[in-house]
């Protein structure tokens, strides 16, 4: 019989964070998170955006066995500025039983209704910067450390429990080419003339923390009308450069300029982890931390996790300055292949530099949603 229990102790959120590492035991695609990240993530007093969401964790049990895990998530502040009753669910694995994935699943619907949520949708997190959509193509494709990774009978299961898609975010993999293409250079060069940008010439990590903040800011701006997003707030603000901007290489982040010194546009990638991760097996010690710094010494592959655009810039051309610039930095650094950041399908304007380059579009991924009877 399959027993589902929330996660109340430490040895608990343990198990919950290192379920995935049994279930994909010796996986070859799935990118595993390090746990102690998740752990920031997932506790109270590290996470700021539990200001205004409250969440529960379950794991379900056969007999003693941990056979699958499911987070509960109430955003308040995303149901305030989409006017909605909506409940999230994340952080779903389970083995391939379907008594399971329906214990799971009923216990968080049961608790969002409990909450008074009309709605349920995911896999979703707290905000936008953590990992969202359950893989419904590339399942074999190696991930990113951005994107959740999943067994292909996970969307069968949440279809056969009522789930229907809400959203598609896709991925593509980029062939770096020789040489910037001219019209890119030529449209960069143009549009810095016409607008009076410049991209920041920033030679170590430090250069780009006085510049975080506002490139934060214009991610909000930018971000504003996609789906389920909610701006982020000071102190996530804070947590996130704490979090990231002491990994990032100069050298592969572009922030344009305007004449007031403010970012109208940025794009920023790392390194890719994928190998390095798998490696660590989620963990930073004995040999996990060798084989991250490793990979970004010297890496013939990057991922571009972020790029935004003020929405006063918008359709003027500014991706070309970012793109430029950071595609520049990966032939001189001997990157041969660039993956994208998940976008929403229906967002055409972040594919569009994509058409100067050698292309394929190898990941989707699916936020599924289901209208919750009142109890």
């Amino acid at each position: 019989m399959i027993q589902v229990k929330e996660v109340k102790t430490k040895k608990q959120l343990s198990d919950f964070i290192k379920f995935p590492d049994i279930l994909y035991y010796n996986n070859k695609y799935r990118v595993p998170q390090l746990h102690s990240y998740e752990k920031s993530i997932l506790k109270p007093s590290n996470n700021p955006a539990f200001e205004f969401c409250e969440a529960k964790y379950w794991l379900a049990y056969d007999n003693d066995n941990i056979v699958g895990r499911i987070a509960g998530i109430i955003n308040k502040k995303a149901n305030e500025v989409w006017n909605e009753k909506i409940a999230r669910f994340g952080w779903i694995d389970f083995v391939n039983n379907k008594n399971v994935s329906y214990a799971l699943i009923k216990t968080v619907e049961d608790w969002g209704k409990l909450n008074g949520m009309t709605k349920i949708q995911g896999p979703m997190g707290f905000t936008d910067m953590d990992l969202e959509g359950m893989l419904v193509e590339g399942f074999e494709e190696v991930g990113t450390q951005a994107v959740i990774y999943n067994h292909p009978y996970y969307p069968d299961h949440l279809e056969l429990n009522g789930y229907s898609k809400d959203a598609d975010w896709v991925q593509f993999e980029i062939k770096v080419p020789d040489k910037v293409p001219d019209k890119v250079k030529r449209v960069s060069e143009i549009v810095q003339k016409k607008y009076n940008l410049r991209p920041l010439k920033a030679k170590k990590a430090k250069d780009l923390i006085p510049y975080a903040k506002k490139m934060f800011n214009t991610l909000n701006t930018s971000f504003k009308d996609l789906y389920g997003f909610v701006p982020l707030n000071e102190k996530q603000k804070d947590f996130y450069i704490k979090q990231y901007f002491s990994m990032v290489n100069p050298k592969f982040a572009s922030f344009v300029l305007d004449k007031n010194d403010d970012v109208v546009g940025f794009g920023i990638s790392f390194a890719s982890l994928s190998e390095a991760m798998i490696k660590a097996k989620g963990k930073l010690f004995p040999t996990g931390f060798y084989h991250i710094l490793k990979a970004m010494r010297k890496n013939d592959k990057v991922d571009m996790l972020l790029q935004g655009v003020k929405p006063e810039y918008k359709n003027k051309g500014v991706p070309a300055i970012f793109f430029s610039e950071m595609m520049q930095a990966y032939i001189d650094s001997g990157v041969k292949t660039a993956v994208s950041s998940h976008a929403l399908e229906n967002n055409q304007s972040a594919f569009l530099m994509f058409n100067d380059y050698e292309s394929r579009q190898h990941l989707r991924r699916r936020s599924y949603a289901k209208q919750l009877d009142a109890k």
